[in-house]
C-alpha cells in the first residue's frame, strides 16, 4: 500500500481538524448539545435558503428518507426548524430554519472559525519578531 501525498494527507489532517472543530462547538452550545452530525448537516442547509422540501433534504445529506424526517422532527421539538405548507402545493410541506436555529448555526460557525484560526503570540517587545517557529530569525546571527 502506498503511502498518501502530501497534498493529501494535509487535506485529510485539515479536514479532521474541522471535524473537531464542528465537534467540539457543537458540544458548547447548549442548544446544538443533541443536533448530531447529521442534524447539522441539516441546519446548514437551511441556513442557505429558504424552506426546502423533505427528499431536497434527504437528497442532500444522502440520508434515508425516514432518517432525514426523525432529525427533522427532532429539531422541530427543539425549536431550531419549523414546518409549513409549501404556497405552491399544499400536499407537500417545507422546512425552514428558525431564528432560534440561526443563531445557532452562526454562533457554531463562529466558534468553528476561531478554533481554526491560527493563534500568534504577543509581541513581548515592540518589533519582536512575531513567528509562529520558535527560533533566531532568519538572517540573524546565530
Amino acid at each position: 500500500m502506498a503511502a498518501p501525498t502530501p497534498g493529501a494527507a494535509g487535506v485529510v489532517e485539515f479536514l479532521d481538524r474541522v471535524d473537531h472543530a464542528v465537534a467540539t462547538a457543537l458540544s458548547a452550545n447548549p442548544s446544538a448539545t443533541d443536533v448530531g452530525r447529521d442534524g447539522w448537516r441539516v441546519l446548514l442547509m437551511l441556513a442557505r435558503g429558504t424552506g426546502r422540501s423533505m427528499g431536497e433534504i434527504a437528497g442532500h445529506t444522502t440520508l434515508p428518507a425516514p432518517t432525514a424526517t426523525r432529525i427533522v422532527d427532532r429539531l422541530v421539538e427543539r425549536k431550531l426548524a419549523y414546518r409549513s405548507a409549501d404556497p405552491l402545493d399544499r400536499r407537500r410541506v417545507l422546512v425552514h430554519l428558525s431564528a432560534e436555529g440561526r443563531t445557532v448555526v452562526e454562533s457554531v460557525c463562529q466558534r468553528v472559525q476561531h478554533i481554526l484560526t491560527p493563534r500568534r503570540a504577543p509581541a513581548t517587545r515592540p518589533g519582536a519578531y512575531d513567528s509562529p517557529i520558535p527560533g533566531p530569525r532568519t538572517g540573524s546571527p546565530v
